[in-house]
Parts: C-alpha cells; sequence; structure tokens
C-alpha cells in the first residue's frame, strides 16, 4: 500500500532521526539538526526570526520540535522543504490524527484508561494520540515557517498549510470588546472543544492538602492557590522574592518576563515560614524551594509535578499543578468579595473576557443544593375547603 495512506492511517512510523539541540549563540537558542548532525539552515533561520522578535526560549524549542517533525515527514517522503504542498501537510495532519503520542507510554498501566474521565474530578484523561491542540500547533508552525521563508523570497509562493480567508478577514479590523466571530475552520484544522477551567472542590482540596508529606509541599499548595501564580513562576521565588510585611511575593511573569508583584493568603507565609525554619535559609540568589533528598538543588517542575503525582495516586484523582491556578482564579471570582477587574489584576490575565470564564456554576460546588432538591418531597396540591370532591374532579380533573 502507498506509504502515505500507511502514515494517514497510522499504520506507519515517522523515522525518529535528527533532534533539537541548544545553540552556540541566542539568537537563536535552539537549532535543529538532521540525523548526521547538520544544522538545518531553513530552520535555523525561522528559529533565529523568532528569538529576534522576542519569543522566549522555550517557544523557539517548541517550534524547533514541530520543525523537526515536518522535516523527518519529508525525509521519509523524500520531498524537498522548498516543493513541499499540501498533500505533505495533510499527511502530517493524518498521521498526528492516528498515531500514538509517546509522551502518554509515560503513564503507570494501573492509570485511568487514555480518554476516560474521572470519576472523582471529572477530568478527562489525556487521550493516547496527539491532541487537537497539539495537531493544530504543528500546523502553525508550519505555516509560520513557509510565511517567514515566503517573505524572504525562498520556497515556494503558495504556503502549503490552507489558511481560512473567512476567518482571516472577521480577524482583521475587530476590536477587543466585540465578539469574537464564529467563522469556519481552515481545511486541516481541528475542531477544538471550548471547556470551562477546572478548580478543586473544597472537599477534595482538602484530601489533597493533606497529602502532603512535609511542609514545604503544604507551603507550595498555600501559595498556589491563594497566589494565582503560575507552577515556573512560583518555582523561582528567591529569598529577595518575598515581601513578608507586604503579604507579597515577586515573580517572573510567564506574559511579560518582567518581575510582579503578586499577593498571597497569611496562612501561605506562616507554611512558608515553618518550612524555612526546618529547611534553612538558601542564599539570597538561589530559590527558596529546594529538595529534600540528595545535592541541596532547586526544586525543578518535574519534580514538583511529580509530588502531585504521588498524591492523585493515593487519592484516585488527576489534578495537575495548572488546575491550582484555575482553582485561585475560581475562588477569588465567585468569592463575592473581588470584583472582575481585581481578579484580572491579580492573576495578570491580559483579557478580561479570561477572567470572566471562571464566574460560572460548577455543578461540584451544587452538590449539597441538588441533594436538598432530589430528596425534597413532591408538593401536595390542595383545594379551599367547601368545595366537594366531584366538582373538584369535574373542573380539574383530580
Amino acid at each position: 500500500m502507498d506509504l502515505r495512506h500507511e502514515l494517514i492511517e497510522g499504520r506507519a512510523e515517522l523515522p525518529r532521526v535528527g533532534a533539537v539541540v541548544p545553540a552556540r549563540g541566542v539568537h537563536p537558542p535552539y537549532i535543529v539538526v538532521n540525523a548526521y548532525d547538520d544544522e538545518i539552515e531553513a530552520a535555523t533561520a525561522y528559529l533565529r526570526d523568532l528569538a529576534l522578535n522576542d519569543c522566549s526560549p522555550l517557544t523557539v524549542r517548541s517550534y524547533g520540535y514541530g520543525l523537526l517533525r515536518w522535516f523527518r515527514l519529508l525525509w521519509l517522503l523524500g520531498v524537498a522543504w522548498e516543493r513541499a504542498t499540501e498533500a505533505e501537510v495533510a499527511v502530517l495532519a493524518g498521521w498526528l490524527r492516528t498515531a500514538s503520542n509517546p509522551q502518554r507510554q509515560r503513564t503507570r498501566a494501573r492509570g485511568d484508561a487514555p480518554g476516560s474521565v474521572n470519576l472523582r474530578t471529572g477530568k478527562p484523561t489525556l487521550r493516547a494520540g496527539y491532541a487537537p491542540r497539539t495537531i493544530n500547533h504543528a500546523l502553525s508552525v508550519i505555516s509560520g515557517f513557509y510565511g517567514f521563508h515566503a517573505h524572504q523570497g525562498n520556497g515556494p509562493v503558495v504556503n502549503p498549510v490552507p489558511v481560512s480567508p473567512q476567518r482571516r478577514r472577521a480577524l482583521a479590523h475587530r476590536s477587543p470588546l466585540e465578539p469574537r466571530a464564529v467563522v469556519g475552520r481552515a481545511r486541516l484544522r481541528q475542531k477544538v472543544s471550548d471547556r470551562p477551567p477546572r478548580s478543586i472542590p473544597d472537599r477534595l482540596w482538602d484530601e489533597l492538602f493533606n497529602r502532603m508529606g512535609c511542609e514545604r509541599d503544604r507551603a507550595l499548595l498555600e501559595f498556589y492557590v491563594s497566589s494565582g501564580a503560575r507552577a515556573v513562576e512560583l518555582l523561582g521565588v528567591g529569598v529577595n522574592d518575598i515581601d513578608w510585611a507586604g503579604q507579597r511575593i515577586y515573580v517572573i511573569s510567564k506574559g511579560t518576563r518582567e518581575r510582579e508583584a503578586v499577593p498571597a493568603s497569611p496562612q501561605a507565609f506562616v507554611r512558608l515560614a515553618r518550612y524555612l525554619d526546618e529547611a534553612g535559609t538558601p542564599p539570597r540568589n538561589e530559590p527558596i524551594w529546594r529538595t529534600r533528598r540528595g545535592n541541596n538543588r532547586p526544586l525543578s517542575y518535574w519534580a514538583m509535578r511529580r509530588i502531585m503525582q504521588r498524591a492523585n495516586g493515593l487519592l484516585g484523582t488527576n489534578w495537575t499543578l495548572h488546575d491550582l491556578r484555575h482553582t485561585a482564579a475560581s475562588r477569588m471570582a465567585n468569592g463575592g468579595k473581588l470584583t472582575p477587574v481585581e481578579v484580572q489584576a491579580i492573576m495578570r490575565h491580559a483579557n478580561i473576557q479570561t477572567t470572566s470564564r471562571y464566574l460560572t456554576a460548577r455543578v461540584e460546588e451544587m452538590f449539597d443544593k441538588l441533594a436538598e432538591h432530589y430528596n425534597s418531597p413532591r408538593p401536595v396540591t390542595s383545594y379551599p375547603t367547601g368545595y366537594s370532591a366531584d366538582d373538584i374532579k369535574a373542573v380539574f380533573g383530580a
């Protein structure tokens, strides 16, 4: 059978050749190499342009892996990147829809089945393959790559990734205050469901907090759920970033990459003081969150992620670190003490519409009200005295 059809149906694999490696310079911070460790100049030029346009190193790295996947497909099909067409993009989209994601193979066998819903949290488990957002991101990487080279006078005249003219016209002069127009997706773009933010109900939050095995982990959860800081932002806080008197911490914001003040609860600072009394204060230029085993080193994102995974294994849940940020935003937005604009400032949302997504009623929080509703007796119909039963039956059918 034709190789292209085999790839679309997921019965063939892309060769795992080439790599994304750190570059010697800053622009770009990462490069893509082939199977012979030769640098792919076309990819380097595009990644350099991203770096010069002030994209973060992690964004450049992500785009590098998207380009590596694209070049692996072209190498397998024997097509030069300058001659790629929509047919090759369709093969990649079909392969991503049917192939298994190697990142999903890291989960343990005793976990929830891929794509199933965790009955305790109501959250779906990641599917075995690539998510629709991942496929759309891959198409965006390729589209940007060919758009850059078309601007430079290289590559094909027509971008091989299809676009939606209707969407482009709708977003060309759209005001941020206007509602988003509903337009059709471009060909090969996947349908993405807009799920509401998932926060942790109070009773499940208490269970998760009690499963934390040390004062460091309990302090981290208190800061996450009271400040709304992102996982990496909080893990990078140093001794000089703590304002004890002002009850706030300073983090390097993901969006602006600037140091910004974030308030936190008094209980979080109490937990932090207990942790520092127990573990000792690190040097001034080092993060305050340290490992407890092995060499004294900063606590990484992957280590914190593993802490959550161990707690999930004991509780039978599937919470993530980002759910803690959702929980903080939901509590602030629905607590009745803060306005949406104030919540936006604390959460550092670029758009107020992002903050408004947390102003929703959740079934988990309505459990007690629903139980009372279901257990309430049926109302009994009564009629005024003085009417005979025959008259009531004739008029009302009772």
